[in-house]
């Protein structure tokens, strides 16, 4: 049994989440408190599989919660955010949180797909990382297509904007080649992280707009919509969800290696489910090159195991070791 602590300072939403999670088999609300302080207190005497914290809550808010709890246990924690938390949300992501969820916007009629969207993130946040066969990272070296490459292709999910912001931080102060990053996060959210990874570097971070002529910058894909490079240019549309995201890291991938060809880069990082491995077998068909975040260095070792799982990935790297190869790639 998932025994999980809930912390929101609504009574209605307390019952709401609380009666939500116990629709899935083998999770429990073991405990529910009403602002952070309490939270960072039940995990000192109690132990919980994962912790559910509302963003925003008096007496203590969720990030500073989130920061208490880690200092008592390294435990799974999920961000609960309303809209208008999104920088909170960002910050939240940045200190350690596994993940977060949008609160439903209509509580009397829960979306299905919120529903298993919800659940699947409680069940991954109590796998513990690294479980199983560990990969060992091979050196980071510089492969074949490295003297001239293109173009950069980087997609993520779970875990994603912890480990994008350690990349950002990283690069040289000046590019010689475009990134575009998928990342999933829904509409509004990516606006503001496009901002944070702008902080961390002196390139510039773009959320992309539709018509942006591709130059050596850094392009976000912006929430609701996918993202592809056509003709030099970003082209952004709203076609159906693909594995239940939008924007969709294959939409990127296949692009990408329809225009470069053998120019392309891809990295696939920290994610839930199989988004982004057949894009990688569709760059691999045009002769790119294929990076995937080792099992060590993941949160949720999803993404990049599908894609190995298709035999498409040249090399599976530790998070540091992807930074060392990014920098080699894109330094001018």
């Amino acid at each position: 049994m998932i025994k999980v602590l809930l912390a929101d300072d609504s009574a209605f939403m307390r019952k709401v989440i609380s009666d939500i999670i116990t629709r899935f088999p083998g999770v429990e609300v073991t405990k529910i408190v009403r602002n952070g302080a309490l939270a960072v207190e039940a995990v000192q005497t109690e132990i919980f599989d994962v912790v559910i914290l509302d963003v925003e809550m008096p007496v203590m808010d969720g990030l500073t919660a989130l920061k208490g709890i880690k200092a008592v246990r390294d435990m799974p924690v999920i961000m609960l955010s309303a809209l208008n938390n999104q920088a909170l949300t960002i910050a939240a992501l940045e200190a350690g949180a596994f993940d977060f969820i949008e609160k439903p916007l209509n509580l009397h009629a829960i979306d299905p797909e919120w529903l298993m969207m919800f659940a699947d993130q409680i069940i991954a946040s109590t796998k513990q990382k690294g479980v199983g066969t560990a990969r060992v990272s091979q050196p980071a070296m510089v492969h074949p297509v490295a003297v001239e490459p293109a173009i950069i292709v980087i997609g993520a999910s779970t875990g994603g904007p912890k480990a994008l912001l350690q990349l950002i931080q990283g690069l040289p102060a000046k590019l010689k080649m475009p990134i575009l990053i998928v990342q999933h996060m829904p509409k509004g959210f990516t606006t503001h992280f496009a901002n944070r990874l702008h902080e961390f570097t002196a390139n510039n971070v773009y959320e992309a707009a539709d018509g942006m002529v591709v130059e050596n910058a850094i392009y976000l894909a912006p929430g609701d919509y996918h993202m592809e490079i056509i003709g030099g240019r970003i082209k952004l549309h709203q076609a159906e969800k693909m594995h239940g995201t939008r924007p969709a890291v294959d939409y990127l991938f296949k692009s990408a290696a329809a225009q470069y060809g053998a120019r392309v880069t891809a990295f696939l990082l920290t994610g839930m489910g199989h988004d982004g491995a057949d894009g990688m077998a569709t760059i691999k068909q045009h002769g790119g090159y294929n990076i995937t975040q080792d099992e060590a260095t993941c949160i949720v070792y999803g993404m990049p195991k599908s894609a190995v799982a298709l035999k498409v990935v040249d090399e599976e790297l530790s998070l540091a070791a992807i930074s060392t190869k990014l920098n080699q790639l894109v330094g001018a």
